[in-house]
Parts: structure tokens; sequence; C-alpha cells
């Protein structure tokens, strides 16, 4: 079984930025959706961002769009969240996440129940 383990979360200010780094192993970046996932206190874990690379093909949430930025190296089996200007609403846990698809895309809209394999997540702590 593979692992993901992801790192480079802490505490900013709002407006600041951060990036994510998910450590793949076990895992051919060719045959998943990889996808990061955040939990709020109080609130459901929710898709953030996914990435195909296939295709290269990228799904944002809304309430990211223009601010976060998923990518990934093959070479070094990593995936990445470039997070900037980041809002308080922006904290929470972020989990990576792995879905096998082989030949397929990513879902539509990438939503944790359709994914199997799960980091143990870093804190993102956005002061105002």
């Amino acid at each position: 079984q593979g692992q993901l383990v992801e790192s480079g979360g802490g505490s900013v200010q709002a407006g600041g930025s951060l990036r994510l780094s998910c450590a793949a192993s076990g895992y051919t970046f060719s045959d998943y959706c990889m996808g990061w996932f955040r939990q709020a206190p109080g609130k459901e874990r929710e898709g953030v961002a996914a990435i195909r690379s296939r295709s290269g093909s990228a799904y944002y949430a809304d309430s990211v769009k223009g601010r976060f930025t998923i990518s990934q190296d093959n070479a070094k089996n990593t995936l990445y969240l470039q997070m900037n200007s980041l809002k308080p609403e922006d904290t929470a846990m972020y989990y990576c996440a792995a879905r096998f698809v082989g030949w397929l895309a990513c879902p539509t809209v990438p939503a944790p129940a359709n994914f199997g394999y799960w980091g143990q997540g870093t804190q993102v702590t956005v002061s105002s």
C-alpha cells in the first residue's frame, strides 16, 4: 500500500502564502487523480483542487480559484498546492488524497467519498 505524507502547513497572516507538499510513495501519478481537500472544525471535508497528470487538467473549488495552484512533480512523486492571498476562511486541516482512475479522468467535482487513499493532514491557520 502506498503512503501520502503532507507538509508545509503553518500559521500565516491574511494575504500571505504557503506551499503545501505531499510526498507520494507507492503511487504512479499517471494512474491516479490526485487531490487536495480541507476540513475546518465543525465542517465537512471539501475538495479544494485536483489534478490529472495524463491530461494536465485541474479542478479548483470556486472559493480558491485564482488564488491556489495545484501541481505535481512526477520525477519527485510529489504533489503541491501553492496558496496565495490566503484568507481566514482558508483555515483548516489540509489533506492530500489519491484516487485510482487508470486511463480515466478525475471526477468532475472531486468529493472525499471518491478518494480512497489519504494522508494524515497538515494544519493551515490564517489570522486576520
